[in-house]
């Protein structure tokens, strides 16, 4: 059997309040947030209930960045990531756990008009490499006739 080691989060929901950034004692973006994503709960036979998590979560740098410009209390947001748990002791003596969800990356969920016609990025990331290149095209062959292809 493997060891096979997976912590991947996806979350789509509302933000709970105004992004706020902080930045670091060495000048880093940060930003805690809560997500309230709804999910299906039984309720007694055949009765699905809606009910609300609240989830808490921490985006870094670039993210953190993104989503305090382009977000506020109340927006739709999809976020990946993955969970942490933290453990510290507070000034009581007292063990203290949290659970927050780690973001990697977030994206847009309303269109732009549902946004109140924000700029039209829709995401925070950009590819590392460009999708197509100057000339690319010049190297398809065009078809004229959708009965040449094999599907």
């Amino acid at each position: 059997m493997s060891n096979l080691n997976l912590n991947k989060v996806i979350l789509c929901g509302r933000l709970t309040t105004d992004p706020e950034l902080k930045t670091t004692a060495n000048q880093i973006s940060v930003m805690s947030f809560t997500i309230a994503v709804n999910r299906r709960s039984r309720s007694g036979e055949n009765n699905a209930q809606q009910v609300t998590d609240f989830i808490n979560c921490v985006a870094w740098r670039q993210t953190a960045e993104f989503i305090t410009r382009f977000f506020k209390k109340g927006s739709a947001i999809c976020v990946t990531g993955s969970i942490q748990v933290r453990k510290w002791t507070d000034a009581q003596g007292q063990n203290r756990y949290a659970t927050e969800v780690v973001v990697d990356d977030a994206m847009f969920v309303d269109s732009k008009a549902e946004a109140g016609g924000r700029d039209s990025f829709r995401s925070y990331s950009t590819p590392s490499e460009p999708y197509a290149t100057p000339g690319a095209a010049e190297s398809f062959d065009v078809v004229k006739n959708d009965d040449d292809l094999p599907f």
